[in-house]
């Protein structure tokens, strides 16, 4: 486990600092957790378990466990050093209680106590606290147990010794408030993904993360002792490697720590996860824009000292050497500026120089020592860099034959005359009939209409040249304008919905998974941004006389049957094979119709988890597949969306 040397491991009340009030909390929730959707609701427990991350950094903790017990009432518990239970110098309460009532109190504000945190703005407790029905805090300290009981924030019970105990941590208990949140299920599997990161981030921490919500109580324990380094194979794990193990390095400069682990595979997709503090930095900052600068200068330079680039050829540019390449950043500092509300990227200038000077001496070191794994290496970059090229003759030629066409859309586009994007939709359709229903049922207004032919390109197997040169992808990436890749401008989208519409069978569900495989690679910033939807037509459509309803599943069909009270002979049951199959009119009232269509957005939770799935279900890998599927079929309620 890596900690700071320089830390000061006193943390007493005085540390504790008061900015301000609790007041707001349970008004805008939003402000403080980001929603009050199931985000929020999983945002709650990360807030607890941030300020035991801070006890292990600290050198203080080595064990979390985090317990989603019935009713989701979740306990969190670790053995660190137990929040202060004195009476605070300034608000004249027990330490502990500050901590939960008062908005901006914590041992994160240049106190002393953790001169490494991620939690830097100390609402953590006081928030969950805030949001809670209730929250129950245990303190093992001092050779006491301390407890004390909040309702909405407000202690309802003084501080109390209930016990004698030689350890000491704190134990969390706390039920979000119904009144607060949309829903109050926990996402085990979402958990589990944030959790093992945390595990993997902080080398020898272990976390026990257990479900005692099945009859059967699920226990996972995370422990790894091997770092970021484990975290790399493990993203690798379904993927053909060029090297093993991992290239990794790491460096203590002053109370500043830089660690990463970098291994390349045979794909063609770039893999870089940047954390600070154990924050994970979606949208990076210095410290991964002083990894990028090195890896391409470092990797120029050896190429050139070796031969591989000729004199009068062209440097490898960033995007070349990251071909394939997955690698975690992590640095570990003591005064981050996150920029944002959010806290996903990176601000601290000094960051990016110490992370430049230590990836540039570390990994020419690297290179030299090895001269096999090198010369893996520059090829697959130098093949990159021909591929690239070839992309950018074939984008070049693209945009040449569009200048010479009266119109730059593809042909088989049927347009909408709306020009404002934000309220425009495209239906990217698959198959010849349904292409046709579609253009009949449609509102001309705001509805564009592009029909798609047989499979399209797997970009998890292409590089960008092959994208660029498919005709089955070509129509798709000029009819949204947004270009891909590196090229990609969310600005010049010209529809603000794009919308998948295929058909409910094994080919429908294959044209969704190519064509969002290809969104994630190509065009992340559009699922990102929520402008990527799956059209969901019923699967049923169940009529008595002039009586007409559409179901979306068997249940529904029960539903409909026993509300309608009708006995069996009474009605008809069609089952629709194909989007085809609809009339132009079926289609507009069921599936394109905003008043009465169900689509579901697409979203992102977890980028990791995602790349996971694409690589799985995409990737060379056949055992990884089957596995998925055995695994996942349990849990398929219907098949068909």
């Amino acid at each position: 486990m890596l900690v700071n040397a320089n830390h000061n491991n006193s943390y007493d009340e005085s540390q504790i600092q008061v900015l301000e009030g609790l007041e707001a909390v349970r008004k805008r929730p939003g402000m403080y957790i980001g929603s009050t959707s199931s985000k929020g609701l999983h945002h709650l427990v990360y807030e607890i378990v941030a300020n035991s991350i801070d006890e292990a950094l600290a050198g203080r903790c080595d064990q979390i466990s985090i317990t989603i017990g019935k009713g989701n009432i979740i306990t969190v518990q670790d053995n660190g050093g137990g929040i202060p239970v004195g009476i605070h110098p300034k608000m004249g309460i027990p330490t502990v209680e500050v901590v939960h009532t008062v908005l901006h109190a914590g041992g994160k504000f240049g106190g002393g106590a953790y001169s490494l945190s991620g939690g830097l703005h100390g609402v953590g407790a006081s928030v969950v606290n805030a949001l809670s029905e209730f929250l129950i805090v245990e303190v093992a300290r001092d050779g006491h147990i301390y407890r004390q009981k909040y309702e909405r924030g407000k202690p309802v019970t003084p501080l109390e010794i209930i016990g004698d105990t030689d350890r000491t941590g704190t134990k969390t208990i706390f039920k979000p408030d119904p009144e607060i949140f949309e829903e109050l299920e926990f996402d085990f599997d979402l958990m589990l993904n944030r959790y093992r990161e945390m595990a993997f981030l902080n080398k020898g921490i272990k976390i026990i993360l257990t479900d005692e919500r099945p009859e059967e109580k699920v226990v996972k324990n995370l422990c790894y002792e091997g770092g970021i380094v484990s975290f790399v194979e493990y993203i690798n794990r379904n993927k053909e490697v060029l090297h093993k193990p991992p290239i990794y390095f790491e460096c203590s400069k002053d109370n500043y720590i830089v660690e990463i682990a970098m291994q390349y595979n045979d794909t063609y997709i770039e893999n870089i996860h940047s954390y600070a503090n154990n924050i994970a930095t979606t949208e990076g900052g210095t410290h991964l824009t002083g990894f990028k600068t090195a890896i391409t200068k470092v990797f120029n330079d050896y190429a050139r000292k070796y031969n591989y680039i000729k004199e009068n050829e062209k440097n490898l540019m960033g995007e070349d050497v990251r071909e394939g390449l997955t690698a975690i950043v992590s640095v570990k500092l003591p005064d981050p500026q996150f920029e944002g509300q959010t806290k996903t990227k990176l601000g601290n200038s000094e960051i990016r120089s110490l992370v430049e000077s230590i990836v540039t001496e570390k990994l020419t070191d690297f290179l030299e020592e090895n001269p096999q794994v090198s010369r893996l290496i520059l090829e697959k970059c130098l093949t990159a860099a021909r591929a690239r090229e070839a992309a950018r003759k074939a984008r070049e030629l693209t945009r040449r034959k569009s200048a010479l066409e009266t119109t730059t859309l593809p042909g088989k586009l049927a347009d909408c005359t709306e020009k404002n994007a934000e309220v425009c939709e495209i239906f990217i359709v698959e198959g010849d009939s349904a292409g046709g229903s579609a253009k009949q049922g449609r509102d001309r207004r705001f509805q564009a209409i592009l029909p798609l032919w047989g499979k399209m390109l797997n970009v998890e197997k292409s590089r960008i040249d092959k994208v660029y040169t498919n005709e089955k992808l070509l129509p798709v990436i000029t009819a949204l304008g947004t270009s891909i890749g590196e090229d990609f401008d969310l600005s010049k989208l010209r529809y603000g919905k794009v919308i998948i519409m295929a058909d409910a069978d094994v080919d429908g569900s294959h044209i969704r998974t190519l064509l969002l495989t290809f969104f994630y690679r190509y065009m992340r910033p559009l699922i990102e941004n929520g402008h990527v939807y799956i059209a969901r037509p019923p699967l049923f459509k169940i009529s008595k006389g002039k009586e007409e309803y559409y179901a979306y599943s068997e249940k529904e069909v029960e539903k409909i049957v026993k509300e309608k009270n009708w006995k069996k002979g009474e009605y008809v049951i069609q089952r629709y094979k194909g989007l085809g199959e609809m009339s132009s009119e079926q289609l507009w009232e069921t599936t394109m119709n905003p008043e009465t269509r169900q689509m579901l957005r697409v979203e992102v939770e977890d980028a990791l988890a995602a790349d996971e799935i694409f690589t799985t279900l995409m990737g060379d890998k056949v055992e990884p597949r089957r596995e998925f599927i055995q695994e996942n079929a349990k849990y398929v309620t219907n098949l068909d969306i």
